[in-house]
């Protein structure tokens, strides 16, 4: 995982494809809102990585689609943007 720094805001965890055009809004929609967070763009990993944290998603998002962010532990499946924001308030 990468860190991006910011306000902390919880424990906010990005799932996310390299090339997701979905996944790359994330990203600029919580580096535009200032909050701290982690990633991981899953094409990037090596295979046994991959798996491992493949495991970690299918927790909340059993058919692996991206962008996949947790926030506390709360998942939202894909680019959500006012469920991103109610999430951080």
């Amino acid at each position: 995982m990468e860190h991006v720094e910011g306000e902390d805001k919880g424990d906010i965890k990005l799932y996310a494809i390299s090339t997701c055009q979905w996944c790359k809004k994330t990203k600029r929609l919580l580096k535009d809102l200032g909050v701290s967070y982690d990633f991981v763009d899953m094409d990037l990993l090596d295979e046994d990585k991959k798996k491992e944290l493949e495991k970690e998603v299918k927790k909340c998002n059993p058919k692996l689609t991206y962008p996949t962010l947790k926030i506390d532990g709360e998942c939202i499946l894909g680019y959500k943007e006012d469920k991103i924001k109610e999430a951080l308030d």
